[in-house]
C-alpha cells in the first residue's frame, strides 16, 4: 500500500499517512478489509518449511568417501565379487541409518521448543472496536493495544497514553522504549523510532491507537526472515576437512591400485591377479568405517551436550563449535540477565553504593520513599524474575532492601492522582494525601526533573552550583554506562500536571541490568581457552562500554563501536579493525551479519549467540549459530544449530569444550584407522615389490577395516577430554585434518605395523606356506588391535588409572579379538575368508610381532616423544 517515493511511516504524519493508504480514524469496513486481504495475503510470518525426511537421507550420503564407497560397491558386483559387494553396502546402510535417526531425533527435539502462535487483535472495523483474528489485519486498519499484548503488526502511532513497547527481540534494546504519535527525522534508526509499533513486540506499558501500515513479510520481522532466507547454509568446518580427506582419499586410491596394478602386468602376472590386487588395495586404501565412526562420534558428542543442556539440531555443528575462535554474543539477557537494578543512588551530595549491599543505608531512606511512590505497584518475586516494567520493579526492590513496603506507604497517604510517564514528559508523578498534605512524587529524566525543583535534599535553595553538582553527578553515572533517573517531592496543590512546581530535588538514581549468573567467570574461562567474546547490542555505546568492562569483553583499551559509525566504515577499513572491536552498540539485524561475515573473510570460526528475531541472519550465517531455548524467540530457534535449554551462557563453555574433546577424539580415531590403512597399503606394496605372492586377500581386507579396526575406532569416539582442553587456543581454522606432522606420525606407525606384518609373512613364507596367509592376517590384525593404545593419547598410557580410564576401549581389544578366533575357529567364515587354524609355533610368531609397534611406541611416549 505504500510508495517507495514517499517517506517510510515513521518520518510521517498520521493525518498524511491515513491519505495515503486510504483509510481514516474510524478504520476501514469489513468490505474494504476482505478485498485488501485478498490482494496482500494473510497477515503471517511463513515459518521455515521443516526439512523432509527424504533431504535428510540425502545429506548422510553427500560425503566423498560414501562416493568411494558406493563406487568400490558398483565395481565389486562388476568383477563378480558379491560378498565385497555386500559388505560395503552394509557399511554404507549403518553409517546412513545412524546419522538419519540421530538428525532425525533432533529435529523432532526441536520441533517441541518451536511454536508459532497467532495472537488476537482488536482492530476497529465499520466504526466498531472488534476482537479479531491478527492473521486478518490488513493496512490501512486502525487497532489498539494495551499493556501485556503482543503488537500484531507493524503500525504508526495515532494516540498513545503512556506507551511503552519492549523492542529487545527486534532491536536488543534492553529497556521499554516509550512511544508518541510525533514524526520522527527520515534517517532514525529502527531502534529509535518511536512514532511506530512493531509486529512481536510486547506492549510494556499504556495504551494506543495505531494505524496498520505493515503485514506479514511487509513488517520489519518479516523482512527479517528474508534475510535468514538468503543466507546460504555453510558446511561446518568437520564438513569441509572431512570432504577435503575424501577426495585425497580418491586420488591415494586410484593411485595405489594404479601403481601396484602395473608393477603386476610388469612382472607377468595373470591379469586376473592383477585386477584382485589392484582391488584390495583400492578397498586398502580407503577407511570404510570413517564415515560411521565420524557420525557416531558426532552423535556422542550430542547426546554430551544434551547432558548439558545444549540440544544440538545439525551434527556437524558439536565439532564446528569446538573449532571456534569467535563468540558474537547479545548482550540484553544472555550477558546480562534482562532485570533492572538499582546499583547507586546520589543524594544530599552524597553517591551511595547500593549493588553490593543487602539493605540500603539509613541516608538512601528518604530518596526510596520517594522512588517506591512515583513507582507503579508491581508483581515484585525477590530473587527471581519479576512481570512488568522492569524500571518500577527495579524501584520497588531497592526500596524493600531498605525494609520499605509500598502498599504500607501508600495504606498511610493514600494516592490521589497520577501524571504517567510519556516520551513528551520523561517523566512520571504520583499524588498522596498525607499528614503535611498532598504531596507530589516524581521520577524521570534528570533534566527535566531537576526544572520543576527550587530546593536540594537539605532544603537549601537549589543555586547555580546545586544544580551543577546535580549534572556532575549525572555526567558520572552515565559515563558508567548507568541509566539515570531524577527523583523529587514537594507539596502541590492539586493532583494535576499544572501543579508541579517548587519541588525539593532529592536525588540520582542508577539502574543497571546486571550480568547474568556466571557469565564473568565463562568470558574468563573462554578467554583462558583463546576464544575472543564480541558484544553485540542495541542498547547505548556508555551503556555496551560500561557492562562489556564489568564482564571482561572490553579491556581497557577495548573498541566500542556504534551503527552509524559501522555504517560510514568502508568495508576494507571495516576488514582492517574488525578484529579488534570488542563490542558494538546500537546495531540492526544488517550490522550483525555484516559483523558474523567480515569475521569470517578474516579466517575466524564464529559462534553467533542471540535469542531475538534480529539475531536470525546471524545465526544461521555463523558458523555455528546458539539459541536460546526458553526466551528465544520462535525464528532464532530456527535459525540456530544448537539451542541451549537452561539459557545459561556458562553453557556455551561446556558445550565449546565437548565439542573440543569431540575433534580431539576425531583426530584419534582418523590416526588410527589411517595408520592402519597405510600399514595395510604398505603390505601388499612391499610384498608386490618384493615379488611375493599377495599376503591379504580384498575379503580379508574389508574384515579388518569394517570390524576390526572399526570397533577400536568408537571405542576412541568415547575416550574422555585431556585436562587442558580449555587451556589452550583454538587450533588454526585452516588446518586440515592431515598436517604435515600428523600425516608423519601416520606414516611412522604405520610402517612399524607394515614392518611387524610382514616379518610375520616372510617368517611363514619360509616356515608355514600353506598358513602365510593367514599368519600375514592374524599379524595385521593383532598389530592394528594393540596400537589402540598408541591412538588413546599423546602420553603413554601404561599407568593403571589411565588404561581403564575408557572402559570402552578394554572392551573393543577384547572384541576384536575375539572376532579374530571367530573368524579362525567358526568354519563357514573361515573358509569365506580363505582362514587356516594356526598352531601354537605360528601364534608365538604372530603374537611376538604385533605387539612391537605398541612397545614402540609408548616407549617413545615415555621420552617424550609426542604424536
Amino acid at each position: 500500500m505504500t510508495s517507495p517515493e514517499v517517506s517510510p511511516p515513521h518520518a510521517e504524519p498520521p493525518g498524511a499517512l491515513f491519505g495515503r493508504l486510504i483509510s481514516t480514524p474510524e478504520g476501514l469496513s469489513d468490505r474494504e478489509a476482505k478485498e485488501r486481504l485478498r490482494r496482500v495475503g494473510p497477515n503471517r510470518l511463513d515459518p521455515a518449511r521443516p526439512v523432509s525426511a527424504w533431504k535428510i537421507l540425502a545429506d548422510q550420503l553427500r560425503s566423498v568417501v560414501v562416493v568411494l564407497l558406493v563406487a568400490a560397491a558398483a565395481i565389486a558386483l562388476l568383477l563378480r565379487e558379491p560378498i565385497e559387494a555386500a559388505a560395503i553396502a552394509a557399511v554404507l546402510v549403518i553409517n546412513t541409518v545412524v546419522g538419519f535417526v540421530t538428525e532425525w531425533r533432533a529435529r523432532r527435539a526441536m520441533a517441541a521448543l518451536i511454536h508459532l502462535d497467532v495472537p488476537r487483535a482488536f482492530a476497529i472495523r465499520g466504526g466498531q472496536l472488534r476482537g479479531i483474528d491478527a492473521e486478518t489485519l490488513v493496512p490501512g486498519d486502525v487497532i489498539e493495544i494495551e499493556a501485556g499484548q503482543q503488537v500484531p503488526a507493524d503500525g504508526r502511532i495515532v494516540t498513545e497514553t503512556d506507551l511503552r513497547t519492549s523492542e529487545a527481540a527486534l532491536t536488543g534494546e534492553s529497556l521499554p522504549v516509550s512511544k508518541a504519535a510525533d514524526a520522527v527525522p527520515l534517517d532514525t534508526p529502527l531502534a529509535e523510532r518511536t512514532s511506530m509499533a512493531y509486529k512481536g513486540t510486547t506492549v510494556a506499558a499504556g495504551t494506543a491507537r495505531v494505524l496498520v501500515t505493515g503485514t506479514g513479510a511487509a513488517t520489519e520481522v518479516g523482512r527479517i526472515g528474508v534475510l535468514v532466507r538468503d543466507v546460504q547454509d555453510e558446511p561446518a568446518p568437520l564438513e569441509r576437512r572431512l570432504d577435503e580427506l575424501g577426495h585425497r582419499l580418491v586420488w591415494l586410491a586410484l593411485a595405489v591400485a594404479a601403481l601396484v596394478s602395473a608393477l603386476g602386468a610388469l612382472q607377468g602376472a595373470a591379469f586376473a591377479l592383477v585386477v584382485e590386487t589392484g582391488i584390495a588395495l583400492a578397498v586398502a586404501a580407503v577407511p570404510e568405517a570413517l564415515p560411521a565412526v565420524a557420525t557416531i562420534a558426532l552423535a556422542v558428542g550430542m547426546r554430551r551436550m544434551a547432558r548439558r543442556r545444549a540440544l544440538v539440531r545439525r551434527l556437524p555443528a558439536v565439532e564446528a563449535l569446538g573449532s571456534t575462535t569467535v563468540i558474537c554474543t547479545d548482550k540484553t539477557r544472555t550477558l546480562t540477565s534482562g532485570d533492572m537494578t538499582v546499583v547507586r543512588l546520589w543524594t544530599a551530595g552524597q553517591d551511595i553504593d547500593l549493588s553490593r549491599a543487602d539493605t540500603a543505608p539509613p541516608e538512601a531512606r528518604r530518596a526510596l520513599d520517594v522512588a517506591a511512590l512515583a513507582s507503579r505497584e508491581q508483581i515484585v518475586q525477590p530473587g527471581s524474575a519479576s512481570e512488568g516494567d522492569p524500571v518500577d520493579v527495579a524501584m520497588l526492590r531497592a526500596a524493600a532492601r531498605a525494609g520499605i513496603d509500598r502498599r504500607a506507604l501508600v495504606a498511610r497517604t493514600p494516592a490521589r492522582g497520577l501524571v504517567p510517564f510519556s516520551s513528551d514528559r520523561k517523566f512520571m508523578a504520583t499524588f498522596h494525601a498525607g499528614p503535611e498534605g498532598l504531596m507530589a512524587h516524581m521520577k524521570g529524566a534528570p533534566g527535566r526533573v531537576l526544572g520543576f525543583c527550587t530546593r536540594d535534599g537539605r532544603g537549601q535553595a537549589l543555586d547555580a552550583a546545586g544544580r551543577q553538582a546535580v549534572v556532575a553527578a549525572n555526567d558520572a553515572f552515565a559515563a558508567a554506562g548507568l541509566r539515570v533517573l531524577g527523583l523529587a517531592t514537594g507539596r502541590v496543590a492539586e493532583p494535576a500536571e499544572t501543579s508541579l512546581r517548587d519541588l525539593t530535588f532529592i536525588g540520582l538514581v542508577g539502574l543497571m541490568d546486571p550480568p547474568a549468573p556466571g557469565v564473568r567467570d565463562t568470558i574468563a574461562q573462554l578467554r583462558t581457552a583463546g576464544l575472543r567474546t564480541v558484544m553485540l547490542t542495541g542498547d547505548q555505546r556508555l551503556t555496551a562500554l560500561a557492562v562489556g568492562r564489568e564482564i571482561g569483553v572490553v579491556a581497557a583499551d577495548g573498541e566500542v563501536v556504534d551503527g552509524r559509525e559501522l555504517d560510514a566504515m568502508s568495508p576494507e577499513s571495516f576488514a582492517t579493525r574488525v578484529g579488534r572491536i570488542a563490542a558494538f552498540s546500537r546495531i540492526t539485524p544488517e550490522h550483525k551479519l555484516r559483523i558474523v561475515t567480515a569475521l569470517q573473510a578474516s579466517g575466524e570460526i564464529v559462534a553467533m549467540l542471540g535469542d531475538g528475531v534480529n539475531d536470525a541472519p546471524a545465526l544461521k550465517k555463523a558458523d555455528v549459530g546458539v539459541a536460546m531455548g526458553r526466551r528465544g524467540t520462535d525464528v532464532a530457534k530456527q535459525a540456530a544449530a544448537i539451542v541451549l535449554q537452561d539459557d545459561r551462557f556458562e553453557t556455551i563453555a561446556a558445550a565449546v569444550e565437548e565439542g573440543r574433546v569431540i575433534f580431539d577424539n576425531i583426530r584419534k580415531f582418523v590416526f588410527y584407522l589411517f595408520s592402519c590403512n597405510v600399514a595395510e597399503v604398505l603390505v601388499l606394496l612391499v610384498a608386490g615389490v618384493l615379488g611375493w605372492p599377495m599376503p591379504l586377500l580384498p575379503l580379508q581386507l574389508l574384515w579388518l577395516n569394517m570390524v576390526t579396526d572399526t570397533f577400536p575406532a568408537l571405542a576412541l569416539a568415547m575416550e574422555p577430554g585431556d585436562a587442558d582442553v580449555m587451556r589452550r587456543p583454538p587450533r588454526d581454522p585452516q588446518a586440515a585434518i592431515l598436517s604435515r606432522p600428523f600425516l608423519a606420525s601416520i606414516m611412522f606407525y604405520g610402517a612399524l605395523i607394515t614392518a611387524s606384518s610382514l616379518a610375520a609373512y616372510g617368517w611363514a613364507l619360509w616356515a608355514r606356506p600353506g598358513d602365510a596367509k593367514t599368519v600375514a592376517f592374524m599379524t595385521l590384525a593383532f598389530a592394528q588391535t594393540f596400537h589402540l593404545g598408541n591412538a588413546r593419547s599423546t602420553e603413554a598410557v601404561l599407568k593403571p588409572a589411565r588404561v581403564v580410564a575408557n572402559r570402552y576401549a578394554l572392551g573393543a581389544v577384547v572384541l576384536s579379538m575375539g572376532l579374530q578366533l571367530v573368524a579362525m575357529y567358526v568354519e563357514p567364515l573361515a573358509r569365506i575368508l580363505h582362514v587356516t587354524v594356526l598352531d601354537a609355533g605360528a601364534w608365538g610368531v604372530v603374537l611376538a610381532l604385533a605387539v612391537i609397534p605398541a612397545v614402540v611406541g609408548q616407549a617413545l611416549k615415555l621420552s617424550g616423544v609426542r604424536r
